[in-house]
């Protein structure tokens, strides 16, 4: 499983989610993979495939295994349900 965090550099609502990711690993013991998409074209493209008309923006969480998704900010409870594969 591979949880995916889609940002943007610069972006306040990306900024306003990092404690909160920061948070969730610590507790839930889990790894987000953050890929920056302004200035990587790598990383947007990985998104475009995995958001598939989703979101169209950031930030964009992405579960492998689970394949739920969240689109823009969001609650920490709600990422934990993320990260764990509960329906979000």
């Amino acid at each position: 499983m591979t949880l995916y965090e889609f940002f943007g550099d610069g972006c306040p609502h990306c900024e306003k989610m990092a404690p909160k990711v920061d948070q969730l690993e610590e507790e839930e013991d889990v790894e987000v993979e953050q890929l920056e998409v302004w200035n990587n074209q790598e990383n947007a493209e990985k998104q475009k495939e995995l958001d598939d008309g989703k979101c169209g923006g950031v930030p964009f969480f992405y579960n492998t295994e689970s394949e739920e998704w969240i689109c823009g900010e969001t609650e920490l409870d709600t990422l934990k349900d993320w990260a764990d594969s509960r329906e979000v």
